[in-house]
């Protein structure tokens, strides 16, 4: 028979919501609309951290995935479609721990149940997507980087709120103590399926090859999942490494040690800027980004040449777009009468070659070219000489003159 622990009347009031985990139930609240739980107890209990804040009166608490969840009592009717699940087939022979086992096993990419677990993570039009990123990370997007490289979906990850939780996620080397008291995010909507590619098979096999001293962040394994030693996290990387067009209404987020999710910026896309959202108390949480004014209200984003756009058709003619989720596309216009739905949507990018590798050209600065490798091996790094600005991002100047088969590539979104 299932235990209720015992809880005040406010905490029922303020929830609502009773969740069953390891046969108990816990008052608890929803997270990224129920990929995940915060679950409450008033005492201690197996998985629990001692951490009471202001408007909680239970004092134990514990961030759980759906997965681990047996029942829930008391959540409405979803307001939007569900995320798919990731889905692990188990039997007597294979439980989840094997899996897991295989997930950090370069060698087991070709498994074909690891295989069937990674088909069943799916991005849609509309799915929340993540990237964890370092208070230097954060201040790039606030000044203009466009979402690139590794991600996951919100959904896989929900569970993992905490700085300590979220480290795994990132794509740079760890800094100092600052990590431990906040990790930042960057989360957005996918515009198209097409811009996502899981890190699996053959295609990925020289990434996994370079060597410690010539990355940033953990190896990449091939398999398509977080090299973890406890989390079981589909990753995906934008297709070729490229620069996606920033969504309206993308946030930048901050989850400090509480495990609290706190909205820093909100992307306005007709301005190219981040609007300040985190009201006087949290704004702490900004004090180790560099070159960052917690007092600013608004972020613009700067006039410099975007590496990708959208741009769609309306009326016979194109126009530069924004992906307004999960709405749709339109034109990006200042005034709301122009803001009309367009058709025919493709991202505009721009690819070239040097000394025989595959590049895309993030922007030009008199007679220099500034690349990034599309598919990074050992050879390309080291014919190129670039360096790697992230986990599995690498980049050079090239000059200009020496640049081959540049040119223009449209992606068409389908309808």
């Amino acid at each position: 028979m299932s235990v209720v622990p015992q809880a005040s009347g406010a905490a029922e009031e303020r929830t609502g919501l009773r969740v069953t985990c390891g046969g108990v139930v816990y008052p608890a609240e929803e997270i990224a609309r129920g990929a995940a739980y915060e679950l409450f107890s008033a005492e201690e209990a197996p998985g629990f951290e001692w951490a009471p804040r202001s408007g909680v009166p239970l004092p134990w608490r514990r961030f759980v995935h759906v997965t681990e969840v047996t029942a829930v009592r008391g959540v409405g009717e979803p307001a939007e479609e569900a995320e798919t699940p990731l889905l692990v087939p188990l039997h007597r022979e294979r439980g989840w721990a094997q899996v897991h086992r295989l997930s950090q096993q370069p060698a087991a990419a070709g498994d074909p149940t690891l295989a069937a677990v990674r088909a069943s993570a799916v991005v849609r039009r509309g799915t929340r997507m993540v990237k964890v990123l370092s208070a230097r990370q954060l201040a790039g997007y606030a000044r203009g980087w466009l979402p690139h490289g590794f991600c996951h979906r919100e959904h896989d990850i929900a569970h993992l709120r905490t700085p300590e939780k979220l480290a795994v996620l990132r794509t740079d080397s760890p800094g100092g103590r600052d990590d431990l008291d906040v990790a930042y995010t960057l989360r957005w909507r996918a515009a198209d399926p097409g811009d996502y590619v899981p890190p699996v098979g053959a295609a990925w096999r020289g990434l996994t090859a370079l060597p410690p001293r010539d990355r940033l962040g953990p190896p990449v394994l091939g398999t398509g999942f977080v090299p973890s030693e406890a989390q079981l996290v589909p990753e995906f990387v934008t297709r070729d490494f490229a620069d996606l067009p920033m969504p309206a209404n993308a946030t930048l987020l901050a989850y400090p040690a509480s495990g609290e999710e706190v909205v820093l910026y909100s992307y306005q896309a007709e301005q190219r800027g981040w609007l300040r959202m985190v009201g006087p108390q949290w704004r702490h949480l900004l004090a180790a980004v560099p070159g960052l004014s917690p007092d600013q209200e608004y972020l613009p984003t700067g006039e410099t040449p975007r590496s990708t756009q959208l741009v769609g058709g309306y009326a016979g003619t194109g126009y530069e777009a924004v992906a307004d989720l999960p709405g749709g596309f339109r034109v990006l216009a200042m005034t709301r009468a122009a803001r009309y739905p367009v058709e025919a949507v493709v991202r505009r990018l721009r690819h070239a070659g040097w000394r025989g590798v595959p590049c895309l050209v993030l922007r030009e600065e008199a007679d220099w070219l500034r690349l990034r490798l599309i598919r990074p091996d050992p050879d390309a790094v080291v014919a190129t000489g670039a360096q790697c600005q992230e986990r599995g991002v690498y980049e050079t100047w090239a000059p200009a003159t020496e640049v081959t088969d540049d040119r223009m590539v449209d992606v068409p979104y389908p309808g």
